[in-house]
């Protein structure tokens, strides 16, 4: 059901006065206009739902860990905060964060940045907007390889920017290639964004893969966004490779987005941070100045801990998602109708569903509601014959979440 949106004019004749009301979406903005609802909230929240109402449903939609946020970092903030950390900070961050996240990428990224090239922000979410803001002109093209994550078009459009999709091939791993970038370019392009490791699909840029897509961006003098929330995320033989990490040239056309949420368990501090060039830093922290301030302060504290503390939590959260990978990865490639290209990253598998006949709206819409089981319909992230299994849950909860999709699929 539509929300109907009006305004209220007011007229005064005579000690009386009229209402009348009148639509007001002409007064909505043409880029906010073009944004569409996230379908990953709609599954969530259709899921939560059905909870309240008692049923029980086999979560397999979620994007954040299921673990909880680890003891010292979470004493840090409370420590921080009964010591009086109430106030505002720079709105780039602590700088004692800053000065911890710079020393993080130099140590894990071989990337040199100052604290003044970093900014702390809300979120990875409105670092990569707040980057985006920085660059993106009127009509500016962004090129998007299909699937994506599914906030980068709407953040794009919103910036006036027009998103280029580029879709990506199963047997190429769901990555894009050179000469697809390549072939996409116009001369209104002015940036890529590359997600590695990738949300949906679970795949991870190789160093040559990203050196090949550097070389073409070097060429047309192109930005590159590079979104590597879930580097810790990582299996196998798999590496985590910093695309700015491979050149100067690219260290000068890349902005590194980074976070907190996954890695540490932090999904509802919201807190991430971007590192750019210094040119583009700053204009960074101009938008920030004028829009969110600073991240909130006593949670900056338990990122401080969170970079400086014991690493443990994050190998042993990398071992547990490395098993329930493998496990329904092997549930997956036995079932009838279906297939996946085996994650290498993050913690979703991208699922082919095209065997079965339905678009992935359908699909998750009969799954939810005969089987119990929530899963992300892939047109969400502009795939329309896949969905997003996230195996960031139980062993309990996948192993009948994945016995019921099993059954859904031999019913097809």
């Amino acid at each position: 059901m539509g929300v109907s949106l009006t305004r209220c004019v007011v007229v005064t004749h005579q000690n009386e006065k009229s209402f009348t009301f009148l639509p007001v979406m002409d007064f909505i903005s043409s880029n906010a206009a073009s944004l569409s609802p996230s379908l990953t909230l709609a599954v969530t929240n259709r899921a939560k739902e059905m909870k309240a109402k008692g049923e029980q449903v086999f979560g397999l939609a979620g994007g954040e860990p299921d673990k909880d946020t680890p003891e010292n970092i979470k004493q840090a903030a409370i420590q921080a905060l009964q010591n009086g950390a109430t106030k505002y900070t720079p709105s780039a961050g602590l700088p004692e964060l800053r000065q911890a996240i710079s020393e993080k990428l130099k140590r894990d990224n071989g990337l040199d940045y100052t604290p003044d090239q970093i900014c702390v922000c809300s979120g990875a979410k409105p670092a990569v907007y707040s980057a985006l803001r920085a660059v993106i002109s009127e009509g500016d093209e962004v090129i998007i390889p299909s699937p994506y994550w599914v906030s980068y078009p709407s953040m794009v459009q919103l910036c006036g920017g027009t998103p280029v999709f580029v879709e990506t091939k199963a047997e190429n791993g769901w990555k894009i290639t050179a000469d697809e970038f390549a072939d996409a370019m116009t001369p209104r392009t002015k940036l890529i964004i590359l997600t590695t490791p990738h949300n949906p699909t679970g795949a991870v840029y190789t160093g040559e893969e990203l050196r090949a897509i550097g070389e073409v961006a070097i060429d047309e003098d192109i930005l590159i966004l590079s979104d590597e929330i879930y580097e810790h995320l990582i299996y196998d033989d798999a590496k985590h490779v910093s695309i700015a990490s491979l050149s100067k040239e690219l260290y000068d056309l890349t902005i590194t987005i980074n976070g907190f949420s996954k890695s540490y368990a932090m999904t509802g501090w919201r807190l991430g941070y971007s590192a750019a060039p210094e040119a583009i830093a700053q204009t960074i922290r101009l938008i920030q100045d004028h829009t969110s301030s600073n991240a909130t302060t006593f949670a900056q504290y338990g990122a401080l801990e969170a970079l400086n503390g014991d690493q443990s939590f994050v190998s042993d959260l990398r071992e547990e998602y490395d098993f329930r990978r493998q496990y329904v990865v092997e549930r997956l490639k036995a079932m009838p109708k279906i297939s996946v290209v085996e994650p290498k990253g993050a913690f979703y598998c991208f699922v082919d569903i095209g065997g079965t006949g339905m678009d992935s709206l359908a699909f998750c819409e009969r799954l939810l509601e005969r089987y119990k089981v929530a899963a992300v319909p892939g047109i969400a992230f502009g795939n329309d014959h896949a969905i997003r299994i996230s195996y960031c849950t139980t062993l309990d909860v996948l192993k009948e979440g994945l016995d019921r999709l099993e059954e859904f699929c031999r019913k097809a």
